[in-house]
């Protein structure tokens, strides 16, 4: 069993959806074999969209909210997740990533509450330049599970110099941000989402230099969406920092969290100041990031990385731990932590993350054979089984 700090072999009593007791008495209880298996902490992913997956398989072809919900929270149990923070996009863009389809989907996930099994919260994934959105996220807040709020700018990034890699552009509010000509032939070069948008590519240009048209405004409302988030304690992050000067301008506002700095010295910075750095278990399980950015094994060795997260493939937190273990980078409980106490101390979860009594029962019973993969043989939420699978010929 994985405990806070150490491995020990003892049993768990759970009542009422509460661990009440560590070997324990067993008068009464249901007893579950787990000998030569290992029981863990559920995983609380901070930060996954593979849930568009489900909504749009294919470029333009939609599938149901119901459907994909049922789908994703199923996905999410079977892979040891206890508590998920769906990465919704909220942007100007028309589409998949739009405000009106992340509405579909807040009011899909508070439909089929009673019929997930997954704890389904969102991080409200918002687009600065997305003034549309504000409704929205003033109503996401005012939910029965709080949300987290992502301030992320990829409009910037879009309408940078050419010649700056995403990793090197000033923060984006900085005088000296060096801008693209959208009249230079290269600009048709960062029209890569128009599909994903539904729009014709010329189309989705001119969209993009005319919602740059309120870039005087950004700034003003970051910090209305900021106060909002403050005002109910909504844990805040910051996407993407690429200086110390980002990560103090998003720090100022509330966000303490910077999820995948593109540079070092940020996440040195972070460290500093105390904020929680997350970075992809994808990025662990691959050998390095897949667009040049700091690689998430190399920072948790140097002791910048507080949580994974699963980003956009949910068996990759298993996977990243299982990598992290082969590879001796720490002991396994601290190894577990940045998928379980750090991310639910991250975002003010304090009644969970951890196998401790008083705390949720939120549990993951693993099969996890010496230099293999581990895999959920049950998933507990609340104590109430979320996932249950027997593997054949193994007992």
């Amino acid at each position: 069993m994985i405990l806070p700090g150490a491995l020990a072999s003892v049993s768990v009593r759970v009542e009422a959806g509460r661990i009440t007791a560590l070997d324990g008495a067993r008068d009464g209880a249901t007893v579950i074999d787990a000998r030569g298996k290992i029981l863990a902490p559920a995983l609380i992913d901070i930060h996954g969209d593979a849930f568009e997956r489900q909504l749009m398989p294919r470029p333009n072809v939609h599938f149901p909210i119901a459907a994909a919900l049922l789908e994703t929270d199923r996905q999410l149990a079977a892979n040891g997740i206890a508590t998920a923070y769906h990465a919704l996009t909220l942007s100007w863009e028309p589409g998949l990533r739009s405000v009106a389809k992340a509405r579909d989907v807040i009011e899909g996930l508070d439909a089929l509450a009673p019929r997930l099994t997954v704890e389904s919260r969102v991080q409200l994934r918002w687009e600065t330049f997305a003034f549309e959105a504000l409704p929205l996220i003033e109503q996401a807040l005012a939910g029965p599970l709080k949300p987290s709020i992502a301030f992320n700018d990829h409009m910037s990034m879009a309408m940078r110099d050419f010649d700056i890699p995403i990793q090197d552009r000033l923060f984006e509010h900085s005088p000296d941000f060096r801008v693209c000509d959208p009249a230079d032939p290269r600009f048709a070069s960062r029209k890569s989402n128009a599909a994903r948008a539904g729009m014709d590519p010329d189309a989705y240009l001119a969209l993009m230099a005319q919602v740059w048209e309120r870039r005087p405004q950004v700034q003003g409302v970051m910090a209305q969406v900021a106060g909002l988030g403050r005002a109910i304690g909504a844990p805040m992050l910051s996407h993407d920092d690429t200086h110390v000067e980002t990560r103090d301008y998003y720090r100022a506002l509330g966000a303490q969290i910077t999820e995948f700095p593109m540079q070092v010295a940020v996440a040195e910075a972070a460290r500093a100041a105390g904020d929680w750095i997350i970075f992809g278990s994808p990025n662990v399980v691959r050998g390095g990031s897949h667009i040049g950015s700091p690689g998430a094994a190399d920072m948790i060795r140097a002791g910048l990385c507080d949580v994974i997260a699963s980003d956009y493939y949910y068996p990759a937190l298993l996977a990243a731990v299982a990598t992290l273990h082969s590879e001796a980078v720490a002991p396994l409980p601290a190894l577990w932590d940045l998928v379980s106490a750090n991310p639910a101390a991250a975002s003010g979860l304090t009644d969970r993350g951890r196998i401790s009594p008083g705390l949720r029962a939120d549990l993951v019973l693993l099969d996890w054979p010496e230099g293999e993969l581990p895999s959920p043989c049950r998933t507990w939420v609340a104590g109430r089984t979320a996932f249950a699978s027997d593997a054949p010929g193994r007992a």
